[in-house]
Parts: C-alpha cells; structure tokens; sequence
C-alpha cells in the first residue's frame, strides 16, 4: 500500500487498481498535481475486502473512492467468469457499499464492451446495453451494482485504451514491427483510442469539481450518472496501427514500417466476441464537466517522442 501526498488540502482519493494502466497513469498526475490520495494495488489488498478498506477511507479520511480495478482480460473471462464476476461485480458493489455508508462519491471505470457494437452512430450513455461476453456482462453488472447502491456516483464508460504502461494495442504494435515485416490487423472493428492519461486527467477533473460541490464551493454543481469518455476520433484498429507506425518512424523509433494487411474479424476469431462499433460520444461529460475528449494522435506523439529519449 503506498501513500503519496505533498501538500494537505481537503480532498483525498483513494485509486484501487493501482498496478494497471490507469493506475499508474493516475497515480502520475495526482502527484505531479500534489494531490493527496492513497494508492491501493490488488497485492495491497482485496476491493471485496470491506473491513481494510472501511478502515482505510476512515484512517485517511478519504473524500472519494476512484475504482480502476477490473478484470480486463477479455478472451480468457469466457474460461474464467467467476473470477471476473468477483472482480468486475463484487468489487464495484463493496466499494459502492462503503461509499454509500461514507456518504463519498465512487467514481468508477466501465467500458465499451457493455455494448453489442450493433449500432452504426456514436453511442450515447442512454442507448441501450447488450454485452456479448463474459467480460461485458460483468462490467455492465458492475455498473448496476454501483447505480444501485451509492447514489454519489459516476460511471465512466471508456475505451481502446492505450499507454505508456502495461500491455496494449500501441505497445503491441510496436514490438512486432521490429519481430515481422508484414503484419495483418483487423479492419471492420470500429473505435475510439482514449489515452490512459486523459481519462486520469478526466476522473481527477470530476473528483475536484465533485469536491468543491460537495463543499458547496464557487457554485458547483454535482452531476452523478453514467458517463461516456473516449477519444475524439474513431478509427478501425487497422488505422489505428497506421498512425502508430507514422508517428513511430517519424520519432525515430521504427526505421521501417512492415507492410500492413486489413483482415476482417472472422480472419482473426477470438474466445469473446468484440463490438463491431463501439464509438462512444463523449458530448454529455464535455457539457456537465468541461471535460474534452481524448486527442489520441496527440498522446501517440507523446509517447513515441517519450520512448525515444529512454532509449
């Protein structure tokens, strides 16, 4: 379990899934922003665990909870569904429990995958759900869990998440264009990018408005619900591996770029089923929060430019 705060002010988080992508990424920004909040990693403890965690939130005197834990790994959730359902429903369920009894806001990560990609114009947080698997169906129980049982919440829909840590599509890419020189990657699956460390800028943003109107602070209001926030241009993963390599050879980090080949899905079949369409419309989060979407080409330069340096 690891603490980091600089300077005391009223608000203090608490980010669980501390280890992943947005964990780190928030973690990252919270500190460079000397914000105090409290870091809880799966090796810390247990999200279901509801006797470290409520004496945790009381010992720290926690503000809100922001909950980046879940079970991401798609195709094996089809082989492993108790273990998601643990992670994906029961988390979000004892964390929206204990934020209730705080009376403190969950902010909590969901994703696209609560959709069945039949649509064909940018999904809206009203538009009805329809997982098509084990890992879509949990997350979107989760949702529900959290709805039903903390009334300060907000529920984060994201997707195609890509950074500088962890495993991902854009780290992915990179590794195997310096292994091949031909690579083939999936044309008919439309999506948004979304950078890990916008959506942590997004979740702190929201914590600080929520704070303040909690607070009763410069006449902010709070605005709990569902929330979509993704990147602000949708592209197909093939296109996305295109603006990888692009940025990529220009930073110096790829000499040459293998020759890229469009499959179609049934081309590449998975255990889990993906949405063919999961474009998800972030205008709802830009107009309560002043919250823009996330300039996945920008982070793309970022990022390259950053691996360069390191070497």
């Amino acid at each position: 379990m690891s603490e980091q705060s600089s300077t005391q002010t009223e608000m203090h988080l608490l980010v669980t899934g501390a280890n992943g992508q947005l964990g780190q990424c928030l973690a990252d920004r919270l500190s460079k922003q000397n914000i105090p909040h409290t870091l809880l990693s799966r090796q810390d403890a247990d999200i279901n665990d509801t006797v470290v965690l409520e004496k945790l939130v009381a010992d720290k005197c926690v503000t809100a909870i922001i909950n980046a834990a879940a079970y991401t790994a798609v195709d094996k959730a089809e082989s492993e569904p108790e273990l998601a359902k643990r992670v994906n429903e029961g988390g979000p369920m004892a964390l929206a429990k204990l934020c209730s009894r705080f009376d403190i806001p969950l902010l909590h990560v969901s994703t696209d995958y609560v959709f069945d990609g039949n649509k064909q114009t940018p999904y809206v947080e009203t538009d009805q759900t329809g997982p098509t698997g084990v890992y879509g169906q949990t997350k979107l129980n989760g949702e529900i869990a959290v709805q039903r049982h903390c009334r300060k919440h907000i529920i984060l829909r994201t997707a195609w998440v890509f950074s500088e840590y962890g495993n991902n599509f854009l780290k992915t890419m990179l590794r195997l264009a310096k292994e091949r020189d031909t690579l083939g990657v999936v044309g008919d699956q439309v999506g948004c990018p979304t950078y890990a460390g916008d959506i942590a800028e997004a979740l702190i943003s929201i914590a600080q408005q929520l704070h303040k109107a909690e607070q009763n602070k410069s006449g902010t209001k709070a605005h709990y619900g569902v929330y979509h926030y993704a990147g602000n241009e949708a592209v197909s993963w093939y296109r996305f591996a295109e603006a990888i390599f692009a940025v990529a050879q220009r930073a110096g980090i790829l000499v040459t770029i293998p020759v890229l080949n469009e499959i179609n899905t049934a081309a590449y079949p998975t255990p889990a089923k993906r949405p063919g369409y999961s474009v998800l419309s972030s205008a709802k989060i830009e107009a309560d929060y002043n919250v823009r979407p996330s300039n996945w080409r920008v982070a793309c330069e970022r990022l390259s430019n950053g691996l360069l340096r390191k070497g």
